[in-house]
């Protein structure tokens, strides 16, 4: 049985991967898969990948598109979350910053260039007429370095997940200022263009367990008391993230929403407006 090496963050989202791998539903569909966190992020996730460390990935969806446009030889396999991401803007206890619309000439902190974090705060400038410059930004690694340079005021200001930290937000750790909800599905499952090659039923395999288990989370009755208790969150903020989340059943991908996601990244100038865009979706 062929062992496909999967990456993703250690958040609520990915609790449908865990209970595949508990429940031996990948086992059931003919393959193994060995769960990979990374901290960091999407940047992190997209550095693995270049490298053969991992073989596919559970990330950003413009995190993994921009890349690809890099250069990074991997195709998305399959959307994972449907629904948008809402970005959470958030500040230190101790910082003035009060508003979201006063961000923007501020220190940014970032996991690391090409994040989420770093992405999503360019996209958001670019949507408001602003210009954010490199030096703006200080990069922290993960969400334990975002806590501690925003209380050190190494950083004014941090963009991610806002339910993956309201419990910080809850204890006044961070203050919240603003949201930005992205303008198209959030997560896809991406692999190396190796391992789509060299085992691709065994990709097809993964996908089918994970399908599946995606399905059977959304219909069953104690996903949400269960996210709450692994996450260390509060049942009202689970149940209204719950219900604004759809994951994914199938591995369609718009390509309409993919052009989008281009479109977005060339006015941000994360890309070049004569960039190449390679082929980005796997054709089984």
């Amino acid at each position: 049985m062929i062992t496909i090496r999967l990456g993703g963050v250690p958040e609520h989202f990915n609790l449908p991967i865990h209970l595949a791998i508990e429940n031996g539903l990948f086992e059931n569909h003919g393959v193994n898969v060995e769960w990979i966190e990374y901290n960091g992020g999407t940047g992190q996730m997209t550095t693995a990948l270049r490298n053969g460390e991992v073989d596919a990935c559970i990330l950003l969806t413009e995190g993994i598109i921009k890349d690809m446009v890099d250069g990074n030889a991997c195709k998305i396999i399959s959307g994972y979350i449907n629904t948008p991401l809402i970005w959470g803007i958030h500040t230190g206890a101790n910082n003035t910053l009060q508003h979201h619309n006063d961000v923007y000439d501020k220190k940014y902190a970032i996991s690391r260039f090409g994040s989420g974090s770093h992405l999503m705060a360019l996209v958001d400038a670019t949507v408001q007429g602003k210009e954010i410059s490199k030096d703006q930004f200080h990069v922290i690694g993960n969400l334990n370095g975002a806590l501690a340079a925003l209380e050190n005021l190494l950083a004014d200001v941090f963009y991610w997940e806002k339910y993956t930290t309201k419990p910080y937000v809850d204890t006044g750790q961070l203050r919240r200022i603003g949201e930005f909800v992205t303008p198209w599905p959030c997560f896809m499952i991406a692999a190396r263009d190796a391992i789509l090659d060299h085992a691709p039923e065994a990709i097809i395999h993964m996908l089918d367990a994970i399908h599946e288990s995606c399905y059977n989370f959304m219909v069953a009755k104690d996903s949400i008391s269960l996210v709450a208790q692994r996450y260390g969150q509060k049942i009202n903020d689970v149940e209204n993230w719950y219900h604004a989340t759809e994951w994914a059943t199938h591995g369609w991908v718009s390509n309409k929403m993919l052009q989008s996601v281009v479109h977005n990244l060339r006015v941000a100038e994360l890309i070049s407006p004569n960039a190449n865009i390679p082929d980005l979706v796997w054709r089984r």
